[in-house]
């Protein structure tokens, strides 16, 4: 066994009901084989199709079954040593990239919570590649889906917007693990994270080497560092059930028992789908004295509203409690009312863009705020948590040129406390997405102490987005890289294992 990757096992997957396996050794039906005889046996339903350069069927001989497997999308690739495949026989290997060859579809998240809906801001500009789920491209051994390879499995987890899944309803955002954020640099659907899928990852094999580097004495910090760092998070969620089928044992547990510290918290954001990393953020933010609002408005202003929803059913599910009441036990008057209009999910997500529309919107603004005695916030909330982000960034324009100064300056003249630095957090998130994130994480390394809980955060769930973008905007605002800050401000395993996620220096 070798880690983090491991060789293309020998063989294939043993026999399925009703499908011929292919034999050790045997010969490919070649092209120019004989035609049936006449009176013969008719091909069989699941037989193979007949092969090109074939002779056509005699007179007299039966015609072809309907109903022999068409080549299935996501079947394992030849393995090395076996006879090339004949036209018309297997389908050529699939592109490397991901789970048995074929691009990134995403693999289904099996624990509890698992994110079945878009992915992490699925919808903002330069979003993430438009990727295609292949049939049957589950996790082996995971229950209700079926192996790769396999003829006719139906996916049981469709392509969804936003996460690694399918194209982003709303390219203008970045997303978690797949489909929205990137403002600043534009990717046209480039994907921009540093993390991405391990081709032929095997969890079975993966959770052998988690297992061996915990067993014994003392605990293979790297081999840890090593396959996490290296693995998808729709590649890593599963790890929790294959730990259990395999060993009968609880793998949250037994990692939480091994590693401490920074390191040990670091690890486990890095085992929870993005809702479930979400729904716990969220409810830190709100748990005992004092409330972390900044952590509030980060995870609610980028979410795409696929992701917001799964929150609200993760959180419930996990509380006991909806996020909304949670948000009014927890906090009060217009910042509550900014965090649950945002906290519906419930923003408008459509591409174009009227610009009459949008300077009406700025009017609007502009009479509510710096235009009159007072300040109504109703009508800030109103546009800034329902329109569409293209659409604002549009409104922000207008509004700068209507009045000559940008909507960040007439917010803080017109608010202050926790209503102020909200509303800011949502602009300037709208604005250019990357740019704010990596403010965030400026912001949580400066001075003394590091806020450990936001910079984990931020690298786990932008990894898979736009760290590529957060990373350039770190060098053009604050004159050294991202990943010197990191290098300089942490230490040990801990460290290691965020430069991972960083993915280089710049």
């Amino acid at each position: 066994m070798s880690y983090p990757g491991y060789p293309p096992p020998a063989g294939t997957y043993p026999p399925q009901p009703g499908f011929y396996p292919p034999q050790a050794g045997g010969y490919p039906p070649q092209p120019g084989g004989y035609p049936p005889q006449p009176g013969g046996y008719p091909p069989q339903a699941g037989g193979y199709p007949p092969q090109a350069g074939g002779y056509p069927p005699q007179a007299g001989g039966y015609p072809p079954q309907a109903g022999g497997y068409p080549p299935q999308p996501g079947a394992y690739p030849p393995q090395p040593g076996s006879y090339p495949p004949q036209a018309g026989a297997y389908p050529s290997p699939l592109p490397t990239g991901t789970w048995g060859g074929g691009p990134s579809g995403g693999y289904p998240s099996t624990a509890p919570g698992s994110y079945p809906n878009p992915g992490y801001n699925a919808g903002m500009p330069g979003g993430t590649m438009p990727q295609q789920q292949y049939p049957g491209m589950g996790y082996p051994g995971q229950p209700g889906q079926t192996m790769s390879g396999y003829p006719q499995a139906p996916s049981p987890n469709p392509p969804m917007p936003g996460y690694g899944g399918a194209p982003s309803p709303n390219p203008s955002m970045p997303a978690y693990g797949g489909g929205a954020m990137p403002v600043a640099p534009s990717s046209n659907g480039v994907f921009r994270g540093t993390i991405k899928d391990f081709p032929g990852a095997d969890p079975l094999k993966d959770v052998e080497v988690l297992r061996k580097a915990m067993k014994g004495f003392g605990t293979d910090e790297q081999a840890i560092i090593d396959l996490l760092g290296s693995r998808s998070n729709k590649q890593r969620v599963p790890l929790l059930r294959s730990y259990k089928t395999s060993y009968g044992k609880d793998l949250i547990k037994d990692l939480h028992s091994e590693l401490s510290g920074d390191f040990r918290n670091l690890v486990m954001a890095m085992l929870k789908s993005p809702a479930e990393l979400d729904a716990s953020e969220l409810h830190s933010a709100m748990k005992g004295a004092g409330t972390d609002e900044a952590c509030m408005i980060e995870i609610l202003s980028s979410r795409s509203n696929a992701e917001i929803k799964e929150i609200n059913r993760i959180y419930k599910e996990s509380y006991k409690k909806s996020l909304e009441d949670a948000i009014k036990s927890d906090t009060s008057g217009h910042f509550c009312r900014l965090l649950i209009s945002l906290a519906q999910g419930n923003r408008d997500e459509r591409e174009n863009i009227d610009v009459s529309l949008a300077q009406q919107d700025a009017q609007a603004l502009y009479a509510a705020g710096e235009n009159k005695l007072g300040t109504d916030e109703s009508k800030f909330n109103a546009i800034l948590c329902a329109r569409s982000k293209p659409h604002l960034r549009t409104v922000f324009y207008e509004y700068q040129k209507m009045c000559g100064r940008d909507i960040e300056k007439s917010i803080n003249r017109e608010m202050s406390g926790d209503l102020e630095s909200g509303m800011l957090a949502v602009v300037k998130c709208i604005k250019n997405t990357p740019g704010y994130f990596a403010e965030r994480l400026y912001k949580s390394m400066k001075g003394a102490g590091t806020k450990d809980r936001t910079l984990i955060r931020i690298m786990v769930s932008r990894s898979e987005i736009d760290m590529l973008d957060i990373r350039q905007e770190y060098v053009k605002n604050y004159g050294k890289s991202l990943y010197t800050h990191i290098h300089g401000d942490t230490s040990g395993d801990y460290r290691k294992l965020l430069i991972k996620l960083c993915g280089g220096n710049d």
